[in-house]
């Protein structure tokens, strides 16, 4: 066997994987069981829009050609959308790809980056694999504490990451701290608010982050979650156009495939689609959030679509019973809340059979 070890990136060489959640088929071959149901990894149950769906098929037949490499149509809707000109927008494959954008075009080699302790395990993995050092900044309970993220701040700190909502505690930060962080922040420091779960947000104090593109800002959010395009991957990132402009040059020019282009772009419209899934996903989490109290759990304030739960036992363990039940929960070990579950807001059958499974599972009181 050829080894080429020590060719392989130092940052590279010590970087754990991110493990994403097994597909229902395999883990149902792997158990031998059968109707399981997925509420594990924060997608949307009520599918993509239906206009999306319509957008997809009247381009398939166009599928021999490149996509539009400037991504044209989709930058137009969304500049309109949101109040900017198309040169404020970077589009990438997911948001993910637009946070790797930002340290590909920002990070010096050996520069640090500051993020939550409890964040989402990307801001650490796409750090180390840039080259650079991860500052991980304790929480203020289940929230961002940003003015400890500030004093974190290292003459070689080229950026802060912040989920606003958090994955995976569900919380947010209100338009008063955020505004303070910026005016706090140095001028050579880049705020990227990610706000992947931003459109199931009804707090009147939540931030409009797009006021702050012209303050070293970039704002990242996608189509995975509430416009339910989780397997297109699609996102995009909103900033001044001096920020934009070199993330573009960075993005390869056909990272965003046809059919995300033309589905994201008929999602927009779909404001029927997006309603019923805010409600579904309020009523879920009612109903959960409820019944967790009625076992006597605790569980992080969400404004997100999904839940936090302290099982108050090894997550990982819960997590297997559940399996068995059919049930495909996340155990939070990896993001150091080894206690804790992290569970999607699902249709209405499956908040049910979740709610039974986890008091079968805890020996909990059932609803």
């Amino acid at each position: 066997m050829i080894k080429m070890e020590h060719m392989v990136l130092e940052g590279i060489r010590g970087i754990v994987p991110y493990k994403p959640g097994k597909p229902i088929e395999e883990l149902e071959r792997e158990l031998g069981i059968k109707d399981s149901i997925k509420i594990a990894s924060n997608e949307n149950p009520v599918g993509p829009s239906p206009k999306a769906i319509e957008a997809i098929r009247n381009s398939l037949e166009a599928l021999n050609r490149y996509p539009d490499g400037n991504v044209t149509i989709l930058k137009d809707k969304l500049a309109a959308h949101l109040g900017v000109k198309p040169s404020n927008l970077v589009i990438g494959n997911g948001s993910n790809e637009l946070l790797e954008l930002a340290l590909r075009t920002y990070l010096k080699p050996g520069g640090s980056v500051v993020f939550s302790e409890h964040a989402f395990v990307v801001y650490q993995l796409v750090t180390q694999a840039a080259g650079g050092r991860g500052i991980a900044v304790p929480m203020k309970g289940f929230t961002h504490d940003l003015e400890a993220m500030i004093r974190a701040i290292r003459p070689d700190t080229c950026m802060l990451f912040v989920a606003n909502p958090n994955n995976p505690t569900g919380t947010m930060n209100t338009a008063e701290e955020v505004e303070a962080l910026i005016g706090a922040m140095p001028d050579n420091c880049l705020l990227v608010l990610d706000e992947a779960y931003k459109e199931y947000v009804e707090d009147a104090r939540y931030p409009d982050s797009v006021k702050y593109i012209d303050r070293r800002v970039v704002v990242t959010r996608t189509f995975s979650k509430l416009h339910g395009l989780a397997g297109l991957r699609v996102g995009y990132g909103i900033a001044d156009e001096s920020i934009t402009d070199y993330m573009n040059r960075v993005r390869q020019p056909f990272n965003v495939n046809m059919l995300a282009q033309v589905a994201a772009a008929a999602a927009i419209d779909d404001l029927e689609h997006q309603e019923k899934a805010r409600r579904i996903n309020r009523e879920g989490m009612a109903f959960i959030t409820k019944s967790l109290e009625k076992m006597d759990l605790t569980w992080a304030p969400s404004v997100t679509n999904f839940v936090l739960i302290n099982v108050e036992r090894d997550s990982n363990e819960v997590f297997q019973a559940l399996l068995r039940k059919g049930v495909i929960v996340r155990p939070m070990a990896e993001y150091k809340y080894p206690r804790h579950i992290r569970v999607t807001i699902g249709m209405p059958e499956e908040n049910e059979r979740f709610i039974r499974s986890l008091g079968e599972v805890l020996g909990r009181a059932k609803i």
